[in-house]
């Protein structure tokens, strides 16, 4: 099946596992993906992620290992899509807004990469807001 939001669907992956209690989840890879992999793994709301190639599956797919407290809560609490493909949202660097007043994370794709809002507001780069997590 072929989604016209991958990155909506890598997200809602991601929650879905969380509330089924899973310790990890499997998507089909794409560099993007791999890009908010990467930052959702040095924020610390996954344990991290690993890709299978495609000798052993039909394609290549990245598997998220998910990430729980001592008591078994998700590290994530909620994952929401900002710009979507019906809607873009941009944001400059002075225009970047904290998450929950500094508490959650917002995904930014920017000249420079794909960066946390905090990143972005540090390096002075804007650009798309993608998701926020807390």
């Amino acid at each position: 099946m072929k989604t016209t939001d991958p990155i909506a669907d890598l997200l809602t992956r991601i929650r879905n596992a969380h509330l089924a209690k899973h310790d990890r989840t499997r998507v089909p890879s794409s560099k993007v993906k791999l890009a908010v992999c990467k930052v959702l793994e040095s924020s610390g709301y996954i344990k991290g992620f690993r890709v299978h190639d495609a000798t052993t599956t039909p394609s290549d797919e990245i598997e998220v290992l998910l990430k729980y407290n001592a008591e078994g809560v998700a590290a994530i609490t909620k994952i929401t899509r900002v710009s979507k493909p019906g809607r873009r949202v941009y944001s400059a660097a002075d225009e970047l807004r904290p998450v929950l007043n500094g508490i959650g994370t917002a995904i930014v794709s920017t000249p420079e990469g794909m960066l946390t809002d905090d990143e972005a507001r540090e390096r002075r780069v804007g650009g798309e807001v993608l998701c926020e997590i807390y």
